[in-house]
């Protein structure tokens, strides 16, 4: 895969975790009320690592032919920590 197929791949996984982080905030309401704060938290944490993976993605955007593996592995393993967060969550629901 070129890079941009990565590049397009990569802004395309964002938009799916945008998506799915306001799947996770509607579902909310429908968490066991003991489970609400470690939910509230869980969020939190998500929204913080998909900050961390748009940075990623700002550096893999403007990476040169130098720096693009080591931007992509950095995208790939925030990326990885992003999905993580996802499956540790959904056991919640």
């Amino acid at each position: 895969m070129n890079n941009q197929e990565f590049k397009a791949r990569a802004k395309q996984r964002i938009d799916e975790i945008s998506a799915k982080m306001n799947e996770l905030k509607a579902e909310k309401e429908s968490v066991k009320e003991d489970l609400k704060s470690q939910f509230n938290d869980a969020i939190d944490t998500l929204e913080s690592k998909k900050s961390e993976l748009q940075s990623k993605y700002k550096d893999l955007d403007n990476a040169s032919d130098d720096q693009w593996e080591e931007a992509k592995n950095a995208f790939s393993e925030a990326s990885e920590s992003v999905i993580e967060g996802f499956n540790k969550m959904k056991s919640m629901i």
